[in-house]
């Protein structure tokens, strides 16, 4: 079974679980989804994770596009680009600024406790590309001296805290850059020039 179907079944974007994670992630930043369309959202928006053979890295980022247009048939456009949005590789490859979807996934992450992501984590095998992501990328990633020293030098419960609150700061730093879902098919999943938006994606893979 391939890396990401064992993800959406019992990993750290398994079905039962991640949508209520974002949910909680979206209140703590945003206040109760009310929604009905935001549940759906966090429902679909990573499964396009299905039947692939990794979690980041080159092309992943295209695991947004079938949540978002299962998002679309049902919700419409503007929840849709929520979806293709919520990846921040997407969205620095296209020069798209980040959803709101975006930071209330990342909080999901950040919210979660190690007793439930490093257990499911390790059973898909997820864990290892995760630690090695974050770990090659560490010249770019803008981690603190604390983080680092957490992310390299600790064991799994470490690596996870170390992460967690380098993502945590992220989510903060960007809570005043994001762009809500539009409904201009134009500006949709495509993109326009960076420089529109003046927003810098930072590329470190970030485990969900």
């Amino acid at each position: 079974m391939k890396l990401g179907t064992k993800s959406l079944l019992w990993g750290a974007h398994a079905f039962f679980l991640h949508p209520l994670q974002v949910g909680w992630g979206w209140q703590r930043l945003w206040g109760i989804p009310w929604d009905a369309r935001l549940w759906i959202a966090f429902l679909f928006h990573d499964v396009g994770y299905f039947k692939r053979d990794q979690m980041d890295g080159e092309g992943s980022d295209a695991h947004v596009i079938l949540g978002a247009e299962i998002v679309r048939s049902i919700c419409g456009p503007a929840y849709a680009d929520e979806c293709y949005r919520h990846s921040r590789e997407w969205c620095r490859r296209r020069g798209q600024p980040v959803s709101r979807l975006c930071l209330a996934d990342k909080m999901a992450f950040v919210l979660t406790p190690w007793w439930i992501y490093l257990p499911m984590t390790r059973l898909t095998g997820e864990l290892d590309e995760y630690v090695s992501r974050s770990r090659e990328n560490h010249g770019s990633s803008g981690y603190t001296e604390e983080e680092r020293a957490l992310i390299f030098d600790g064991g799994q419960r470490k690596w996870l805290q170390g992460l967690q609150r380098y993502t945590l700061r992220w989510v903060e730093a960007h809570m005043d850059e994001v762009v809500p879902g539009r409904t201009d098919e134009s500006a949709i999943a495509w993109g326009t020039p960076a420089s529109r938006w003046r927003i810098t994606i930072m590329s470190v893979p970030i485990a969900k």
